[in-house]
């Protein structure tokens, strides 16, 4: 194995770095989930009131798949000046632009108000949303795979990753108690408003802890080694992050597209979903199936970094192929523990799911982040996760209600997320193994070939 070619940090100072890409990926999930439940709970009644109920629903969840929609522009836009610029100034901005967003939703008129500007606003906020959260992720992971120890890469790199089980869990909890404590009425009236109020104060703290970690050193470094080569006489002219992705890294895209795909469905067929689901078919109650979520997420929060540092000492692939194989095997007893009815089967249900979900989800952001160069990194792990959401994540949600609606029953939603498992067990399985790579070396197309040549000599030594 290579080392590394930067000293670890301190372990205050990691601490800080790790602290400053969870807090602020938990906002961003927060505000992103936020929608979500309120899709399934109260965005049908509020934005399009003419439909029957499942109709509302799926068109509330039409506008919740528009935020995916934009996630690639903002993979795009985040990607480019992020491998530019550098990654803080990047995510500084997401994080503004998702808290702003989200706070203007607390705001907007209903239907009853606004007639059709109401949903066309809300469309449009959404889009902001999607943008912003298309940049963040790619950036927040970076941050602290770029700057930890290598040895311990996929278990410090995970922790960006337990944004989404705590964005859930604050979004679902603060709408838990907001049900529990309002009537129904109330809540439908005003209630909705205050966790996307919330949102704002959530910025403030994230944006004071953002703005005091430093700017990754291995980036630093690249960003020099690109700067004495544009001084040199010879030196051509640095490509577009872009260009340079597809040029030397298009099958590294393409794997970490297929990787997403078991990933971002089952987790919104989980999480989102269910809420549909449980109170429709199952006869739960819509603060039941909420406080199963909770719990569940609570869980997921806990065993990713689990995960994520079982995958520096059996490598990438295995875990995330165990997660892959895991969803597809759960989905038949999944629905089938939801229809019984009983809050212990609905958490149980969720949990397992979750945790299996977490074997794919943790290494993710190590995996990614060892594939592309240090100047298309930002470019390369977005483009490969968030273009991947537009097929996975975004319409899955909307195609499982629709299976719902013509189909009444939920086998065919299984034989959907088996189906992405599938697709993820071939795209991981054909990849290379990648924890061995020294991302200090990773900073050209050169220089990624040396690794990459390193690594396969390291894996057949270990």
């Amino acid at each position: 194995m290579s080392s590394p070619a930067t000293a670890p940090p301190a372990p205050n100072s990691l601490k800080r770095i790790v602290a400053a890409s969870l807090i602020g990926t938990t906002i961003e999930w927060y505000d992103f989930f936020l929608y979500g439940s309120a899709a399934a709970l109260v965005f049908n009644k509020l934005f399009f009131p003419d439909s029957d109920p499942l109709v509302g629903t799926l068109l509330s969840f039409l506008t919740y798949a528009v935020g995916f929609a934009a996630r690639p522009l903002g993979a795009l836009v985040f990607g480019h000046y992020g491998d530019r610029l550098g990654r803080k100034k990047l995510l500084v901005l997401s994080l503004l632009l998702m808290g702003g967003a989200t706070c203007a939703i607390g705001l907007l008129p209903t239907h009853a108000t606004a007639g059709t500007a109401a949903p066309v606003l809300l469309t449009t906020l959404r889009l902001v949303q999607g943008f912003a959260l298309g940049g963040e992720w790619g950036g927040a992971v970076l941050l602290v795979s770029e700057h930890g120890d290598a040895r311990r890469r996929g278990f410090w790199a995970s922790w960006p990753q337990t944004g989404a089980p705590a964005g859930q869990l604050l979004a679902t909890g603060v709408l838990s108690a907001l049900t529990a404590l309002l009537s129904d009425d109330a809540f439908v009236s005003w209630g909705w408003r205050v966790p996307f109020l919330l949102s704002g104060v959530l910025v403030i703290v994230g944006l004071w802890i953002r703005l005091s970690v430093d700017e990754s050193p291995v980036f630093k470094q690249a960003l020099a080694h690109a700067e004495a080569r544009r001084a040199a006489r010879d030196a051509e002219p640095e490509k577009l992050p872009l260009v340079s992705v597809l040029r030397h890294h298009w099958r590294d895209v393409l794997v970490a597209m297929g990787a997403r795909m078991a990933e971002n469905i089952s987790y919104y067929v989980i999480t989102a979903f269910i809420l549909v689901y449980a109170t429709t078919s199952a006869g739960v109650s819509k603060q039941t199936a909420l406080n199963a979520v909770l719990i569940a997420s609570a869980v997921h929060f806990a065993v990713i970094p689990a995960w994520g540092a079982l995958s520096d000492r059996v490598g990438r692939r295995p875990v995330y192929l165990l997660g892959a194989a895991g969803v597809g095997l759960w989905m038949f007893p999944f629905f089938a523990l939801v229809d019984t009815g009983s809050f212990g089967s609905l958490v149980l249900a969720v949990t397992v799911g979750l945790v299996l979900h977490g074997a794919m989800y943790a290494p993710q952001a190590a995996f990614f982040s060892e594939m592309f160069a240090t100047r298309m990194r930002y470019s390369g792990a977005s483009i490969g996760a968030q273009f991947a959401s537009v097929a996975a994540g975004a319409p899955a949600p909307l195609i499982a209600t629709a299976l719902l609606a013509d189909y009444d029953s939920s086998t065919p939603i299984a034989l959907y997320v088996i189906a992405a498992a599938v697709l993820t067990l071939v795209a991981v399985g054909v990849a290379r193994e990648t924890r061995h790579r020294d991302l200090a070396d990773v900073a050209s197309p050169a220089g990624e070939e040396q690794a990459t040549a390193r690594a396969a000599e390291g894996a057949r030594t270990v």
